[in-house]
């Protein structure tokens, strides 16, 4: 499924006639987990800095509770990506040059950003320009799809519409939460239960739908998503 056919799915006709993007919120914590950033670099990309633009603000809250919405994590998907290859100046320098200098505003999801290591290019059907260095357009050949899996620092960076085999991202169910495939019950749910000491067999006890593979694919996709969790310490600093 492409960026596009998701979007086109999360817009509603308002009585107004006015399109509107249904609103879906992740914690810092979750949004960190699907899209590979750590949350150290969710705060810092929140921030100004010499005189540039955020990298990302939340576009549902940018104040505590934080929280993102599923274009803000496929965006956080691009910046990690392209964290991957090209330096965090650059990277804001091309989206003051997409913001600013192009004077393109719809939200970051809606753009592709590829770095080849020296620039960053806005990809477009023909042509893409470059970010950086203004340099003459040119054509590129090979795309990558910001929704597919990749790595980071040596961490797995999970498919976002499909974390685990049997658990998938779909902003028409529930909002977009994880859940376990074909339902709408949530990842965390399952795991809890596990959890709890219930057995991956005896889940459909509580679940019906959900199977032995589906629950173990949740308690493992709910541990991924812990080892985004700071250090206690690191929390208790935080809040103080």
């Amino acid at each position: 499924m492409k960026i596009r056919e998701i979007f086109a799915m999360m817009t509603v006709t308002s009585p107004g006639s006015r399109e509107e993007v249904k609103q879906m919120s992740y914690s810092p914590k979750l949004a960190a987990a699907l899209s590979g950033a750590t949350l150290r670099q969710l705060a810092h990309w929140r921030k100004a800095a010499s005189g540039r633009g955020a990298v990302l603000t939340p576009e549902l809250s940018d104040v505590r509770p934080i929280l993102y919405s599923f274009r803000d994590v496929v965006a956080l998907r691009t910046c990690v990506k392209l964290r991957n290859d090209t330096s965090l100046q650059k990277i804001r320098r091309a989206l003051d040059t997409l913001r600013d200098g192009l004077q393109e505003r719809e939200h970051l999801s809606a753009y592709r950003l590829v770095a080849d290591g020296s620039t960053i290019y806005l990809v477009e059907p023909d042509q893409a320009t470059d970010l950086v260095g203004r340099k003459a357009n040119v054509v590129i050949h090979q795309m990558v799809d910001v929704l597919r899996p990749f790595y980071r620092d040596g961490r797995h960076i999970p498919d976002l519409l499909r974390p685990r085999e049997h658990v998938t991202v779909d902003p028409a169910v529930r909002g977009g939460v994880p859940v376990i495939e074909g339902t709408r019950i949530p990842y965390d749910e399952v795991a809890a239960l596990l959890r709890d000491g219930v057995p991956a067999e005896r889940i459909s006890d509580y679940y019906p739908s959900v199977t032995a593979p589906a629950a173990r694919d949740a308690a493992d996709f709910a541990d991924y998503v812990d080892s985004y969790e700071p250090p206690r310490e690191h929390r208790e600093a935080a809040a103080g």
